[in-house]
C-alpha cells in the first residue's frame, strides 16, 4: 500500500500547494509506471485513504492530471486514466522530433564543460541498468534522470523548454515507456543517447540535431513495430 505523504507536524496550516504538487507527482508517476492501468477509474475516497490526505488537495492534483492529458473526466462516469491512442502517440512523437532536435542543436552551442560532464555522468548512471540482462525498458524514471529533459534545460531557450517539458512531457514519458517494452529498444536507445551526447560535447550542433531527430524517429518506428504496423 502506498505510504501517506509526509507533512511537517509543525506546519500550521499545511501548505496545500506543496501537498497538491506532491500528490500530482505521485499520481503521475504511478500512471506512467502502469500502477494505474489505462482506463482505471480514479476514486477520490480510495485515493484519499491510500495517500492519507484530504479531498481538497487531491481534487486539485487530479485537475492537474487532466491538464497534462493523463486522465479524462466524463459526466456521470468520473475520472479515468487515459487509454493510449496510437494516432495521438504518433502525432506527439512527430512534434517532439522537431522540438528535441532543436534542443540538441542549441545544447551543442551553449553547453558548458560542467554540463557536458553532468550529461556523461547521467549516461554512466543509466549504463548499469541497461547492462542488466533483465532490463526490458530504459527507465529514466524522473525528470532529474531524463537525458531529454536535461538537454532541453541546457539549450537555454525558455520557450523551447516549456514546449518540450511542459504540458505534454509526462504523457510523452508514458508513451515512451510503452514502446521501450520492445525487445532490444532500451539498448539501442542508450547507444543513440551516447552519440547525441558526444555531438553536444564536440559542439557539433548540426550533428547533434540530426542524431536527436533520428533517435526520436527510431522511437516512433519502434512504436509502430510494437503495434505490427511498421
Amino acid at each position: 500500500m502506498e505510504a501517506a505523504i509526509e507533512t511537517p507536524e509543525s506546519a500550521a496550516p499545511i501548505d496545500e500547494r506543496l501537498l497538491t504538487d506532491q500528490l500530482f507527482e505521485k499520481l503521475s508517476e504511478a500512471i506512467v509506471a502502469g500502477d494505474f492501468a489505462p482506463g482505471t477509474k480514479l476514486s477520490e475516497p480510495r485515493l484519499a485513504r491510500q495517500y492519507g490526505v484530504s479531498r481538497g488537495p487531491l481534487r486539485e492534483a487530479i485537475r492537474l492530471l487532466e491538464e497534462r492529458k493523463l486522465v479524462t473526466r466524463t459526466p456521470r462516469q468520473g475520472v479515468r486514466v487515459i487509454i493510449p491512442s496510437l494516432q495521438h502517440a504518433l502525432e506527439l512523437f512527430t512534434i517532439r522530433e522537431v522540438l528535441e532536435g532543436l534542443a540538441a542543436h542549441q545544447a551543442a552551442l551553449h553547453a558548458t564543460r560542467a554540463e557536458v560532464a553532468e550529461l556523461r555522468a547521467l549516461l554512466m548512471a543509466h549504463r548499469a541498468e541497461i547492462d542488466d540482462p533483465q532490463t526490458t525498458f530504459y527507465r529514466q524514471e524522473t525528470a532529474n534522470s531524463d537525458l531529454h529533459f536535461f538537454i532541453a534545460r541546457i539549450a537555454r531557450n525558455q520557450l523551447l523548454f516549456d514546449l518540450s517539458c511542459g504540458e505534454y512531457y509526462t504523457l510523452f514519458r508514458l508513451y515512451r515507456r510503452r514502446h521501450q517494452l520492445v525487445p532490444g529498444r532500451a539498448q539501442r536507445a542508450f547507444i543513440e543517447h551516447e552519440r547525441i551526447v558526444d555531438a553536444i560535447a564536440d559542439g557539433d550542433a548540426e550533428l547533434a540535431e540530426l542524431l536527436m531527430r533520428r533517435h526520436i524517429a527510431s522511437a516512433r518506428k519502434s512504436l509502430l513495430s510494437a503495434r505490427g504496423q511498421a
